[in-house]
């Protein structure tokens, strides 16, 4: 049987947007982001991050810096009993300064790479899950991987989670 998910954004979602963060001294968690997790984790839903990552291609830090962030959010998640059951990120930008990232490409959101991979590798089924993102274009990824978009504009995410698996 196919699993659920709750597919959340990473900055400006999870945690308050800093402009290119890498570095967990500047992380901080949005109001209600670990318990949204907790909560996804108790009810049965795989919690997936779905982040776009520029700075790798515009060089501001690399994709050693985004893994041990990501590893960085579980350790603390796992403090308060939640954990995150994966992180897709991509590293491209059409501007970028770093050849190997410098592209169009399929997993850039809006562009649904990200979660397409993310469905298939974890048998996801679409119908059944979320994607929660503070910007259009988290929405616009969503729908065209078939799953319902909802656009988080502040405040309690849990309430946000909570109230868009209600409706």
């Amino acid at each position: 049987m196919p699993n659920k998910a709750i597919f959340f954004d990473r900055d400006g979602t999870l945690n308050v947007d800093v402009h290119y963060l890498h570095d967990p001294a500047e992380f901080a968690w949005t109001e209600g982001a670990v318990e949204a997790i907790r909560w996804a984790n108790a009810h049965g839903f795989l919690v997936i991050v779905v982040t776009n990552q520029s700075g790798i291609a515009r060089g501001y830090y690399g994709e050693d810096s985004v893994r041990r962030l990501h590893d960085w959010m579980n350790a603390e998640l796992a403090q308060h009993g939640a954990h995150i059951d994966a992180f897709y990120y991509c590293p491209h930008h059409p501007e970028g300064r770093v050849p190997a990232y410098t592209r169009v490409c399929g997993c850039r959101k809006p562009a649904p790479g990200m979660l397409l991979r993310a469905i298939t590798e974890h048998d996801i089924d679409p119908a059944a899950s979320l994607m929660i993102g503070d910007a259009a274009r988290d929405v616009m990824a969503a729908k065209q991987a078939g799953v319902r978009g909802v656009r988080y504009v502040g405040g309690s995410l849990a309430d946000c989670v909570r109230e868009a698996l209600a409706s």
